[in-house]
């Protein structure tokens, strides 16, 4: 079994917001190494910068959680995965074409989506219903 766990995920992993109890009660039923690519991180810095922003964090708090996330790639919690933009685009497009008029998918949830496929997971973590929904659509076990 491979778990994907996108971005909303990830967020309440090293951040506390509404979804971390979720989020903290999953990874314990989940301790595996989950995989980290470059989407992701280009998401979660940005929703860390974002929550800055906000105020929903001090600058000191988004700097600790962005260490933690070094941290558990350090220790292999997370396993930094390779360059996959090439086959995420090519993958992202069929699933936009075939699911999106009927979903409504965002091009972010697309792309988690794609993302999961290309790397091979059969399971997908989300708190995103429509992307959830997406994920089903696209042969991914869905856990909550």
């Amino acid at each position: 079994m491979s778990i994907y766990a996108d971005t909303s995920v990830l967020f309440s992993l090293y951040v506390t917001d509404a979804n971390s109890p979720r989020a903290d009660a999953w990874r314990e039923a989940n301790p595996v190494p989950l995989g980290f690519n470059g989407f992701h991180r280009i998401e979660l810095r940005n929703a860390l910068s974002l929550a800055v922003f906000q105020q929903r964090l001090t600058i000191a708090e988004s700097l600790a959680a962005w260490q933690e996330v070094q941290q558990d790639l350090a220790s292999g919690l997370l396993v930094a995965k390779p360059d996959l933009w090439g086959k995420l685009v090519r993958e992202a497009e069929s699933l936009a074409e075939h699911h999106t008029p009927t979903i409504g998918a965002r091009s972010l949830d697309v792309l988690h989506v794609a993302a999961a496929l290309v790397l091979g997971a059969t399971e997908f973590c989300t708190f995103d219903t429509r992307q959830g929904k997406l994920a089903m659509a696209a042969g991914l076990h869905l856990q909550s």
